[in-house]
């Protein structure tokens, strides 16, 4: 398990209010992801797969809030090696599980918890490489 944070989100009730927001607020750009109800956030230069070139730097998301997946307050997103094993862990030392491992693309694998705080963070597991 790595444990390295390496996504945030920004839940919204207002897509369009929030991009322009934080577009004119700090310059980041915003791609919205077609067929999704989601926008990429960069906040930093970044090569072609949106890893962010700069060290300690990171870029993210926003997302509509929504009945199913209400979170209020930003979520940050730790890297993990196994989502699975990583939920397994966290379930043993009190936290629980938001939202199960899903496949995001052919990028990799996302899931959400709450923590023994009440606090909701994501995973990320990366896709196994090809090759």
């Amino acid at each position: 398990m790595s444990g390295k944070v390496v996504h945030f989100e920004i839940p919204t009730d207002d897509s369009g209010r929030a991009e322009k927001f934080y577009s004119e607020a700090f310059g980041w750009s915003l791609t919205p992801v077609p067929g999704m109800d989601y926008t990429m956030v960069g906040t930093t230069p970044s090569d072609e797969n949106g890893t962010p070139t700069e060290s300690g730097s990171i870029n993210g998301g926003m997302f509509v809030r929504s009945e199913e997946f209400p979170p209020k307050s930003p979520i940050i997103t730790v890297d993990v090696e196994d989502i699975d094993a990583a939920l397994a862990t966290i379930g043993k030392l009190g936290g629980s599980t938001v939202s199960p491992k899903l496949p995001v693309g052919e990028m990799g694998f996302a899931a959400y918890f709450k923590d023994t705080e009440g606090n909701i963070l994501g995973l990320w597991q990366n896709a196994p490489q090809q090759g």
